[in-house]
């Protein structure tokens, strides 16, 4: 347990410029503390005490706005930035060194028994408000976009963004034409009005041009 306080901590440190002090980050990072009794809760599961576990889990939620389910397995270096409204599911695997922010969903899609959530590799930073449904595998140094929703096994070093997720970088190179900047991201409904535009232009263009020979 201190071997995974001391390395939570560090991570803290190596992914939040606004972290200052040991006190600071003790104190007021909820995804810490989140975190440190979901570790707690853990043990207790693992050693099947019924009912406390998830005692524990709900009164973390109430505290800190992450709910973790005391089954899931997260190793070590696991960063929550900010943390509000995470929920990460029972059967859920998480690797080393992975940044996840507020918002995430590490869920089941209700069809699965068993292993029911997803399986998230080490390197890996999942984007704001993302959503990762089902028994599928985020690979190792892979990057979710804000407000993705992935469905689908995700390769190893690749970039997902989109609903459903689309990989856009794989292993460096682009596999799908989208810029990754905030501002410039691909709009699905844009490109359909666009679409529409220039078809209803065409059509009135070859009215106009029946109207002519009529």
């Amino acid at each position: 347990m201190l071997d995974y306080l001391r390395t939570d901590i560090k991570s803290v440190f190596e992914r939040d410029p606004a972290a200052r002090n040991l006190i600071e980050v003790f104190v007021c990072y909820p995804g810490l503390h989140a975190l440190i009794i979901h570790r707690f809760s853990h043990k207790l599961y693992r050693a099947k005490i019924p009912f406390i576990p998830r005692l524990i889990s709900h009164m973390s939620r109430y505290i800190t706005g992450v709910e973790i389910h005391p089954g899931a397995r997260i190793g070590k270096r696991f960063f929550i930035d900010h943390g509000m409204g995470i929920v990460i599911g029972e059967t859920t695997e998480i690797g080393e060194n992975v940044t996840i922010y507020q918002g995430v969903t590490l869920g089941g899609t209700g069809k699965h028994v068993g292993k029911r959530h997803p399986t998230i590799g080490n390197n890996v930073v999942v984007g704001a408000n993302s959503t990762v449904l089902g028994p599928i595998l985020v690979g190792n140094d892979s990057r979710i976009g804000a407000n993705s929703v992935i469905v689908r096994d995700v390769p190893h070093d690749s970039t997902v963004v989109g609903v459903p997720g689309r990989v856009v970088r794989h292993k460096g190179e682009k596999t799908y034409d989208v810029t990754l900047e905030h501002g410039q991201l691909f709009d699905p409904v844009e490109a359909v009005k666009r679409h529409a535009d220039e078809r209803i232009f065409s059509l009135e263009k070859r009215i106009t041009e029946l109207e002519k020979k009529g």
